[in-house]
Order: structure tokens, then sequence, then C-alpha cells
């Protein structure tokens, strides 16, 4: 405290103004130049008292910075009381509490990002592998023309694979950074249902599986058609692929005045009770799934909905087949 530049300079002034004060007293008393003496001494004094208690709490708060700086997030500053240094205090807990929640969310995002990058490696590696040990068996000289065929349209099918688990994960970063423009027009759900289901048609038509569609035709949604497309495919491919031969599939959609509402419905093997939970979680596979799922198909599907004020929920039981209700809610005036 005594080697400080304000306390010096502050000091400096109560002396001089002590001084003055003195100065003018002795032109009138002996007992005024006591009194002034005596009050100038208990100012001083009272002062140093209180710089010195100020200086103590800015003592013990550099403490608490410290301490916080070296990762300690558990210390409580606030203070109750009065003054400019309680306000601190209390702004500083605020501030550290807030860095605190943040450096815990980049942990969690951290964790996120490492299971993400291997569960990524895991998938481009499995038709990486495949796709080498059939690269190998083409080389072998007496192989015959049929075999050849086949091990040239498996390794296609693996290309094709990864191809698509790119692109998705590709447009799914892009979605978690924020970076997609989702657009607001008015979307024509017949149109938006007609152009998802035109991608799915041969995969029905090879499971030979019936395909209703029922709606209105004025039935519309402020939003954007691509990016919806994308995730009426991805569930319908979901749906195709759980869905026996000659199962059926069935598209429902209409609209209120509160929100336009599409029902996906399959008669496939439906979703176990453990699984239904997580059906929407990135990277997770269920019980039934396919050992050619990458388990980001609903994942994707459920994040463009969402990014355009959509909900998406999935009801089911094991054997009777699962249903996917999307609502795009209407901003009401």
């Amino acid at each position: 405290m005594l080697h400080s530049r304000e306390f010096k300079i502050y000091m400096s002034i109560m002396i001089i103004v002590s001084l003055a004060a003195v100065l003018i007293a002795a032109f009138f008393s002996m007992e005024s130049i006591v009194i002034v003496i005596i009050t100038s001494l208990l100012l001083i004094g009272i002062s140093v008292f209180f710089t010195k208690a100020r200086y103590q709490d800015i003592k013990k708060l550099s403490a608490y910075l410290r301490e916080i700086s070296s990762g300690n997030k558990t210390l409580d500053l606030r203070d109750n009381r009065e003054g400019e240094l309680s306000i601190l205090k209390n702004e500083i807990y605020k501030v550290t509490m807030l860095l605190s929640e943040q450096g815990e969310q980049l942990k969690e995002d951290k964790v996120k990002l490492n299971d993400a990058i291997s569960d990524i490696s895991h998938q481009i590696k499995t038709p990486l592998t495949s796709m080498m040990i059939l690269v190998d068996l083409l080389k072998e000289d007496h192989l015959p023309p049929d075999k050849r065929k086949e091990f040239t349209r498996k390794i296609s099918t693996q290309l094709n694979r990864m191809e698509w688990l790119v692109a998705t994960l590709l447009k799914l970063s892009k979605i978690d950074a924020g970076t997609v423009q989702f657009k607001k027009e008015r979307v024509n759900v017949e149109q938006l249902i007609a152009k998802a289901v035109d991608t799915m048609l041969i995969p029905m038509d090879i499971k030979d599986q019936k395909l209703s569609i029922r709606g209105e035709k004025d039935v519309s949604y402020m939003g954007d058609i691509n990016w919806t497309t994308e995730a009426i495919i991805n569930i319908l491919k979901n749906c195709v692929e759980h869905t026996p031969d000659k199962g059926e599939i069935s598209i429902h959609f209409s609209e209120n005045p509160l929100y336009t509402e599409i029902i996906i419905e399959d008669t496939g093997e439906g979703v176990s009770k453990e699984d239904l939970p997580y059906i929407f979680k990135r990277f997770y596979k269920g019980k039934n799934a396919s050992e050619e799922s990458a388990g980001i198909g609903l994942a994707f599907a459920h994040q463009i909905i969402t990014s355009q004020e959509g909900d998406i929920q999935v009801t089911s039981r094991k054997g009777t087949g699962t249903k996917f209700t999307i609502k795009f809610f209407k901003k009401i005036i």
C-alpha cells in the first residue's frame, strides 16, 4: 500500500490541505490551530485505515483470481454488501461461472468430436477394407468372368455408400456450424412428396412394396423444398429398409391453422422400446439395424426438420411397423 502511486498522491494532497488549514487557523487562535491539527490527523488516520482495508479486499480478490486462473472454478466471490468492490466481486463471479460453463461445453464438444471422428473412421474403414479385399481378388488371373462382374458390382456399391456417407456428413457439419441458410418459401407438400418418392421408387419396386399417398393438393408450408426433400428421402429409405417384401408404406399430409403435418408409416419390423428414444441420435444403430447402416440418415432428417421450426416424432411397436410424424408450425401473428 505504501508503495502505491495513488496512495502517495492522495496522502500528499491530504497533508497539503491540512497544512493550508493550519496556516489559516493561525490567523485566529491557538485553539483553532490545535483543533485543525487534531481534525486533520483524525481524517488522515481514518483515510489510512479505510484505504488499508480496501487494499486488503483487493489483495484477497487478487488471490481469488489467481486461484480461478489456476483452474479452481468453485470459489464463490459473491458479496451481498453495497459498494464498488461488492459489485465487482459479483460481476467476476458471473463471468467465472460463464467461463466455467463454456469450458464444460467445450469439453463435451471435444468428446463429441472425438466420438464423431471415431465413428466416421469406422464407417469409412469398413467399406475401404472390403474394397481392398475385392481388389486383391480381382488381380487373380484365373478369376471367372461372373465373379469378376460380381466383385466389380460390390466395389461400385461400396463406393456409392462412401460417397453418400461423406456427402451427408458434410451437410450435417454445415448445419451444425450454422452456415446453411434455409429458404423461407411456400412449398407445396404434394410436390415435395413426389420429388422425394421419385428417388425411392426403384428400391420399393425391387422389394415389391406398396406405396399409398393421401392429401389435399393445396397443402403447403413455409420452408426449403430441397433440404426437406433430403429429410423425407432419408425417412423413406429407413422405412424401405425395415419393411419386408410386399409390405406397405403410406404417406398422409394435411394442414390446419397451427401446423402442416406429414405422416410416413410402414408395416415393417418396428423399433424396440429400448432403441426408440435414441432413433434420431447420430451414429446410433439399433438392434435391427443392417450392417450397411451408418446411423446418420434419421439424425440428418431430424436436423433438417428442426432447423426449419419443425418437429418430428416417432412411434413404433415391435412387429407392427413405425410411424413418423412431421409437423411444420406456422407463425401466428
